[in-house]
Parts: structure tokens; C-alpha cells; sequence
């Protein structure tokens, strides 16, 4: 399996897992209050992990800046408020249906909006993994006890601001991934701690705010860098298709956490989603393309491609990942390829 893939799909699992585990702790935390503890436990531990490590920044350049805060603004508070809104009207189980748009939707603005490529194997991949998820949120026999039309419509605007989000995240990804998703955690989980606070709710015990920050970090933060540096490699609508499998791996975590049932939506699902998941492992995308002069800094490693085979001003030991500003001149070539940030040429 590709490295990039695995990326996609540890974050996915990393995210999954989060709905179970949440569920043990929201019996000694309100559900917004939750919701600020996840997201600022992802961005201080990542934080804590930046400083101990004392770890230099890639930070974004130039207009890079602006592609950030949108996406700051998109998915740190627009999505989580628009979220809690709809919910105030709207059922859990309508709610979880509703929220397996955000795949369709990224993926539509990536290909739509963005012009990223695709072929018929992808769009038939992502169709099988959006497929599943939808199985996966049906509601029982009890049907769905859903809302007003108002509600679903702020919930699906929640999903088009995560989509937003991610083909934005897409255009800064050779930054770093761990300072993006810090920023990201910081400013999602001051928005929950506010919407928390106005709604009366307060802080749990020490130790479900410990378990719940722990959570956060594993689930939101470190899972979120995965996620970018899944979009860097594959491009936004393949990262998304992958990372659509979350739902999947929450369920499965259900069944032996939980002791909830093994049901037909499961298997289905499942099996659904992991043809999706099959075909794009079996995505070869070959042709002759052209790229233009660019310069701009992430790790690289010389000889690992034919993009970085530029001089330094300072020593470099063969096969060393390093980052610098570096241009790339103009190359012709023909290899496989994903849409990530050294192939965003036309089709």
C-alpha cells in the first residue's frame, strides 16, 4: 500500500475511533463542552509535542496565509457552530446521516471548483465508500426521527464548510502539517469552549477533562496531520474518499467496545466501502505532462523523484530528507502520478 494511502486511512481510523469513545464520556460531560475539550486537547497536545520537540516551521507564504485562515475560519468555526445549531433541531441519527455529505461535497469542490482530476475509477471508488457510509447511518426500524427542513439545511451547510476546509488545508499542505492542524485545534476548540460556556455548561471532573484532551489529541490532532499530509501526496478528493472510511472503523470499535450489534448495515457498509477503497489502491494514472517554474519549501529528498535535483548552498549527505526554499525548473516527463502539489496540470 502506498504511504500516502496509509496516511489517508490511519487518520480515518484515528477519527472513527473517536464517536465510541466519546460516547463513554458524554454520561460526565454536556455534548458541547465534550466538543471544546476534543478540539483543544488536539491543539495544545500538538502544541506541547511542537515545544518539547523544539521543532522548526514550514509556515505558509504569501497568499498561502489567507488559504489557511479561510480554512481556519471554515472548519474551526463556521462548520462546529452551523453544527450545533442544526443539532438544537434535528435527531442524532438523521444528524450522522446528514453528515456523510461532507466526502461528496469535498470531493465535489475539488473536482468542480478546484479542477483537480479524476478518472471513472476514482469517481466509482468514491461512489462505493459514500455508498457504505450512507448504509452505515441508516436509521433501524424505529425509522428516522429527523427535523426541520431549517436544520438539515444548517447541517449540510456545516459539511460544505469542512469541505471548504479540506480544499483549502489542500492548497497550504506543504506547510507543516502539525503546525496547520495546531492552529486549526486551537481555534475549533475556543469556539466549543465559548458555545459551551453561553449554554450554562462547566467543566467536568479532572480526569474526564484529561481522558477527553487525550482523545482529542489522538483523534482530532493527530489525525488531522495525518490527514494533510495524506492531501499533500493524493490530492483532496482521493484523501477525502479514503478518510470517508472513519465511519466504518467508529462502528466496528462499537461492536467490541460497546457490545452493540453486528448488523446487516455493518457488513454491508463495510464491504462496500472497502471496494471503494480497492479501487483506488488500483488507480494508475500515466501520461506525458508538463511542469511550469515553481519555488517553494517542504521536505524533500534528492533522488527520491525527478523534481529536486537542485544545488545547495550548504552540504546535503545523499538520501537525507531536508527543507529549504528551492525552485523547480521547467520538466517534461511522463510517470505515475497523483494531483499533489508538484501535478496540478490540466487534463
Amino acid at each position: 500500500m502506498p504511504i500516502h494511502a496509509l496516511y489517508a486511512l490511519s487518520a480515518a481510523l484515528l477519527f472513527g475511533m473517536a464517536t465510541p469513545l466519546a460516547k463513554l464520556l458524554l454520561n460526565s460531560v454536556s455534548p458541547l463542552m465534550l466538543a471544546a475539550l476534543l478540539y483543544l486537547g488536539s491543539g495544545l497536545g500538538l502544541a506541547c509535542v511542537r515545544l518539547l520537540r523544539r521543532q522548526s516551521t514550514v509556515l505558509p507564504q504569501g497568499p498561502e496565509w489567507l488559504w489557511l485562515a479561510g480554512a481556519v475560519l471554515a472548519g474551526g468555526v463556521a462548520g462546529p457552530v452551523l453544527l450545533m445549531l442544526g443539532l438544537g433541531g434535528f435527531s442524532a441519527s438523521g444528524a450522522s446521516l446528514l453528515l456523510n455529505s461532507e466526502g461528496v461535497l469535498t470531493a465535489l469542490l475539488a473536482w468542480c471548483v478546484f479542477k483537480e482530476n479524476f478518472d471513472r475509477r476514482i469517481a466509482l471508488g468514491m461512489l462505493a465508500i459514500v455508498a457504505g457510509a450512507l448504509v452505515l447511518g441508516w436509521p433501524g426500524p424505529a425509522g428516522l426521527q429527523g427535523g426541520s427542513l431549517a436544520s438539515a439545511g444548517l447541517i449540510v451547510a456545516a459539511c460544505l464548510a469542512w469541505a471548504i476546509d479540506n480544499n483549502l488545508t489542500r492548497k497550504v499542505s506543504l506547510a507543516d502539517a502539525g503546525f496547520i492542524a495546531m492552529a486549526k485545534g486551537l481555534a475549533a476548540g475556543s469556539v466549543s469552549l465559548l458555545l459551551a460556556w453561553a449554554s450554562g455548561a462547566v467543566l467536568p471532573p479532572a480526569g474526564v477533562v484529561a481522558q477527553a484532551a487525550l482523545l482529542g489529541f489522538a483523534s482530532y490532532g493527530v489525525s488531522l496531520v495525518l490527514f494533510v499530509l495524506a492531501l499533500r501526496h493524493l490530492g483532496t478528493a482521493r484523501t477525502g474518499a479514503y478518510f470517508a472510511v472513519a465511519p466504518f472503523a467508529g462502528a466496528l470499535l462499537s461492536v467490541w467496545l460497546l457490545d452493540e450489534p453486528v448488523t446487516w448495515q455493518l457488513l454491508l457498509g463495510g464491504a462496500l466501502m472497502a471496494v471503494g477503497v480497492l479501487l483506488h489502491l488500483a488507480e494508475r494514472h500515466v501520461h506525458a505532462h508538463a511542469h511550469g517554474p515553481q519555488e517553494h519549501d517542504h521536505m524533500h529528498t534528492h533522488g527520491a523523484d525527478e523534481h529536486h535535483h537542485h544545488d545547495h548552498p550548504f552540504p546535503v549527505a545523499a538520501g537525507t530528507s531536508h527543507r529549504h526554499l528551492h525552485q523547480h525548473l521547467p520538466l517534461v516527463h511522463t510517470h505515475p502520478h497523483f494531483p499533489d502539489a508538484h501535478h496540478g496540470h490540466s487534463h
